[in-house]
């Protein structure tokens, strides 16, 4: 290959490698906001040939803060807040169209609010024109200004606001992108949540149901029910921290809480035993007490726990929903076809729920199905 080949080849992709960082500059611009404002700002200098630029971004709809600059000599435009009606930039907020001032400390068009910074900055002309978003609403302001007094004409009006409609477009596309990236924060969260639900969840549950089957071999023994009972007081703690850490981790809102902490017992059951288990929301509950949804939450891990000791199921259905007469009502449900080597119905824990609901004016019963399956039911008053 003939040395002037090679140099045409080198100056090739050179050329292909400005060009791709011209468009990555140019996709970074409009991907994001305050990349997309502080380049409108540079805009307005570049296309309309103004001493200087500068934008403000809305904080609230009856006000503006100066944020970025371009081209200023002092920093007295900076963070300045801008409420509506006030100067150049709080007309176009009230008016929502352009502003034009050929002198803006003589200009008796606008309020004097600002005359000190405007003198400390040196400005003369200005114009200044609403970039407007989707929903046809002021979202920034964009301005134009010459330190000398300036007659800005309709066609300096019109790149001016041309450039609006590009950074409109840029914010578009930005917003569009943090939503995009909320987004799969939110899925890499709910991964990790769903993690650590299927390993740390399940595994200090299989611990607890391990102490307990423990406590239970052990009554003969004092100091070592002592230490068990603290282990399962270590256990139960353990377990209620991740379930807290894994609500905040859902975002879930306080009325969901409930039913997100079922559903999460129901995966566990399923993870743990390979038994198919589905949680059902009939109806949202409205929140609750923290003793109600204390119990409830009881009774749907009572109701698990004795389905995986004494049955041997197809499935498991757990629902929540509002009973008709009024109340929350919950069920956990299986299919089995075989009776397991002692009867739930005798257990302390079914009783020990069903007094705990009487005293809240409710009930909870364990009954076994004609065709081999238990039922635990629980109903609260609202």
């Amino acid at each position: 290959m003939s040395t002037e080949r090679a140099a045409d080849q080198v100056a090739e992709r050179l050329t292909a490698l400005d060009e791709l960082l011209r468009e990555r500059h140019g996709l970074l611009t409009v991907m994001d906001r305050i990349v997309a404002l502080h380049g409108t700002a540079r805009m307005i200098r570049s296309e309309t040939g103004a001493d200087s630029g500068f934008v403000a971004d809305l904080e609230a709809p009856d006000q503006a803060v100066v944020r970025w600059m371009s081209g200023t000599r002092t920093n007295q435009l900076q963070n300045l807040v801008v409420p509506v009606g006030q100067g150049i930039g709080g007309r176009v907020l009230a008016s929502g169209s352009a502003v034009r001032v050929g002198d803006y400390i003589s200009s008796s068009a606008i309020t004097h609010h600002f005359d000190v910074q405007v003198r400390h900055e040196g400005i003369g002309g200005m114009v200044a024109v609403p970039v407007i978003g989707r929903d046809g609403r002021t979202v920034a302001i964009a301005y134009a200004a010459m330190r000398q007094a300036t007659s800005f004409g309709d066609v300096a009006v019109e790149k001016m606001l041309d450039i609006a409609d590009q950074a409109s477009t840029a914010l578009r596309i930005a917003d569009a992108v943090e939503a995009t990236k909320s987004d799969a924060v939110a899925a890499e969260r709910q991964r990790v949540q769903s993690a650590l639900h299927d390993s740390v969840g399940a595994l200090l549950f299989l611990i607890g149901v391990q102490v307990r089957d423990l406590h239970q071999s052990v009554q003969d023994n004092p100091p070592l029910v002592d230490r068990l009972r603290r282990l399962e007081s270590d256990v139960s703690a353990a377990s209620a921290a991740l379930r807290e850490s894994l609500l905040v981790m859902a975002d879930t809102a306080p009325e969901r809480a409930l039913a997100v902490e079922i559903a999460e017992y129901t995966r566990s059951f399923e993870a743990r035993t390979g038994v198919p288990a589905r949680f059902v929301e009939l109806a949202t509950v409205a929140a609750l007490d923290a003793e109600r949804t204390a119990l409830l939450v009881a009774v749907v891990r009572e109701g698990l726990l004795n389905i995986e000791k004494h049955a041997k199921p197809h499935s498991v259905i757990v629902s929540l929903g509002t009973a008709d007469s009024g109340g929350v009502h919950l069920v956990v449900a299986d299919d089995s076809i075989e009776d397991g080597p002692d009867s739930p119905s005798s257990g302390l824990g079914v009783k020990s729920l069903s007094e705990r609901a009487i005293r809240l004016g409710g009930q909870v019963s364990l009954i076994r199905d004609e065709d081999g399956g238990s039922t635990l039911r629980c109903w609260l008053p609202q």
